[in-house]
């Protein structure tokens, strides 16, 4: 097998596998508590970029932190001008208001979160696929052993995409589909690198936080207002245990990691 074969189907696996776990445990342990999940979702997406990508994109060598904050400030505000537009675009109606608007409307509206979820997941992925081609550039087993690792980074990422996703409206087949396709991205990130590593290399600090800047405007824009509407003491203690455990989960698997 070539190495650009290799990457093919090690990406492919790496982009694929993580999906097919974190589904496992989202679509069939966890799709009837996404009310609580949210709140893991929250602490999930977060510290994946606080505490995973963003670092990771600052200590790439030549990164310039004026010019990458700047891209996250521009990613921030490209999120929320996405969000604006389609709010915009189905006004501020619902269904049952007199406006004659059809069944599924309100999932419509709602799945913006999910869509923009999954344009951070893409980015994240191509990055993931970028960096596994260069490991199989420099060794083969450098490379199994780098696919093994972000698999098992991906994980906690992928179950807090599930749970937006199926918080936004989107079924568990959706969820899945599109989970799995934004998984191939890793694919296309590891043979643009097999030709182009050069130049992939240079913007992959970029697209980490162009992904991160997805992550936490979903959290804070999105899923945090929601939580906000349950104000009562016990549940915002529930919440606050869930969000720690979320961020748990993402240290632990780091530190395994």
């Amino acid at each position: 097998m070539s190495v650009l074969q290799s990457i093919i189907f090690i990406t492919a696996l790496a982009g694929t596998v993580s999906v097919l776990i974190a589904a496992s445990c989202s679509l069939s342990l966890l799709s009837k508590m996404v009310e609580n999940m949210v709140s893991v979702s929250v602490g999930i997406l977060l510290s994946t970029a606080l505490l995973h990508s963003l670092p990771e994109a600052f200590s790439f060598p030549g990164s310039e932190p004026r010019l990458l904050f700047a891209t996250l400030l521009a990613g921030l505000l490209g999120f929320f001008l996405l969000e604006k537009i389609s709010l915009l675009r189905h006004s501020h109606h619902h269904e049952g208001d007199g406006h004659d608007h059809h069944h599924g409307h309100d999932a419509e509206v709602a799945g913006r979160s999910g869509w923009m979820i999954l344009v951070g997941d893409g980015l994240h992925n191509f990055v993931d696929g970028v960096l596994i081609a260069a490991a199989f550039m420099a060794d083969y087993h450098v490379g199994f052993f780098t696919a093994l690792a972000i698999i098992a980074h991906e994980i906690p990422q992928e179950i807090g995409d599930f749970m937006v996703l199926l918080n936004a409206g989107f079924t568990r087949s959706r969820a899945l589909l599109y989970n799995l396709i934004c998984g191939l991205a890793a694919v296309l990130g590891g043979v643009l690198a097999y030709f182009f590593l050069a130049q992939a290399h240079s913007i992959m600090p970029y697209l980490l936080v162009i992904a991160s800047s997805s992550f936490i405007y979903i959290a804070v824009s999105d899923l945090i207002p929601q939580m906000h509407r349950r104000p009562h003491w016990v549940e915002s203690l529930r919440q606050t245990v869930l969000i720690a455990c979320g961020v748990g989960f993402v240290l632990l698997l780091s530190v395994l990691h």
